[in-house]
């Protein structure tokens, strides 16, 4: 019977670990995918061609993508991380969808 604890427990720590190691490839892979959308968001908010409303609605969605990135790089929660990029992808769309002249506004 102490055979099997000393399996089940080494089995646990092994699922453990490479939970923790998927976990934290998927952390890399978010984080990775934010800081490219920051810079796309980035760019939008810096062109001459952008005007001024349409600035301030990028850089909103910049600190966004910031506070998701910290979030993430902090913990991990999936549901939360969920939550925020539905939100980050509403406000983008609702971003482009004003840019191109419709009525749809940024969520604040």
């Amino acid at each position: 019977m102490r055979n099997i604890r000393v399996r089940l427990v080494s089995v646990a720590k092994r699922a453990r670990k490479r939970l923790e190691v998927d976990m934290q490839k998927t952390r890399l892979k978010l984080l990775s995918d934010l800081q490219a959308m920051f810079d796309m968001a980035k760019a939008y908010a810096t062109s001459k061609e952008t005007k001024d409303k349409q600035r301030q609605i990028w850089i909103r969605i910049m600190a966004y993508i910031g506070q998701v990135m910290n979030s993430i790089s902090k913990s991990f929660d999936e549901a939360q991380v969920t939550k925020d990029l539905e939100r980050l992808e509403k406000l983008i769309n609702e971003a482009v969808a004003k840019e191109k002249g419709g009525r749809a506004t940024a969520a604040g």
